[in-house]
Formats: structure tokens, sequence, C-alpha cells
């Protein structure tokens, strides 16, 4: 089994922007939590979250293609199969509450980040009204697909303010790591 030692060194192979890492991190802090509140293996949630970008800066045209052939390879084809589909327009269907989870967190992740950045208190006093003001502003985080965010929340029966309510909390939890204060 690919431990989570195994798989940050596989992160810190092919990834080395810091912006890039943290993402990493985001989406694995939020990853864990759903294993959490889903009663599922909170390793392989957290591994997911890790590794979902992880050939994104040195394999860009092929992502997310060589992570998932070295997972498939290494026999962690669960983690595997929800990274080939962590962009529900690839096609790749749905099948586990792990699957669903990677697409809920990833776009929404990265959104309430970069929301909290450009807050004075940061993610301090965050509240789902003031994302969800921003969420409709085209303009903010523009490459954010909004729709995929929509399609996480309901991919695992959540209304957005709730899945909204639910990161925001997991990521204030590590605000000094995630230099949100």
């Amino acid at each position: 089994m690919l431990t989570y030692e195994k798989a940050d060194e596989i992160l810190r192979e092919m990834t080395k922007t810091t912006s890039l890492l943290r993402h990493a991190r985001t989406v694995e802090l939020v990853m864990r939590a759903f294993a959490r509140h889903f009663g599922e293996d909170e390793e392989k949630f957290a591994i997911t979250g890790l590794l979902h970008d992880a050939d994104y800066e040195k394999h860009p045209d092929q992502h997310p293609n060589v992570i998932v052939k070295q997972l498939n390879e290494m026999g962690e084809t669960e983690i595997a199969h929800a990274i080939a589909g962590h962009y529900t327009h690839w096609g790749v269907p749905r099948e586990t509450i792990l699957d669903k989870c990677i697409i809920a967190a990833d776009e929404l992740t990265g959104f309430i980040y970069a929301a909290a950045l450009i807050r004075p208190t940061k993610i301090v006093g965050m509240t789902a009204k003031s994302v969800l003001k921003k969420f409709k502003t085209k303009t903010f985080a523009a490459s954010v697909d909004r729709e995929e965010v929509r399609k996480g929340a309901a991919l695992i029966g959540w209304e957005l303010r709730e899945l909204i309510d639910f990161i925001i909390p997991v990521l204030e939890g590590h605000k000094e790591e995630l230099e949100l204060v």
C-alpha cells in the first residue's frame, strides 16, 4: 500500500512551485475531513487529494495520465481512478465516494483559498456568504469552473453553501501553515 510519506515524495519529485504544493496540501486537508465525515479511509483520501495534480506542472499536456499510470502500476487503482476522473468533463464515471469527494474538494478549495487571500483577516471570520458573493463575480478567480464546483457539491448530495461551510473551518484549522492569517 502507498504510504502518505511515499505519496509526498512522488508529489515533490513532480511539483516544485509553492502554489501547486499548497493547493495539493489544501485539497489533502479537505479530503481528510471528508474521510472523517463519511467514515472512510483517511490516508487513502489524503493521498488522493495530495496527488490529484502531481503531474500537472511537469506534464501539463498529459495531466492526469502520468500520475494515474504510476498509481495503477503501484496497484493503487482506486486512487488512480479517482484522480483520472477529478474533472467531470473527462468522462470518467464517479463510482465511489472517493471519486465524488475529489471533485467536491478540488476547484472549490482553490476558490476559497483565493477568496481568503484578498481579505484583511484572510480565512479568519470568513463566511459562506462572502464566498458565494465572490463566486458570482465571474472575473474573480476566473479560471475556476463554477459549473464544476456546483457538480462537486451535487455529487456528494450537498448544497453549495453547505460545502463551503464544511471547507472553511478545515482551512482555518491550518491557517498558519497555509499562510491565511
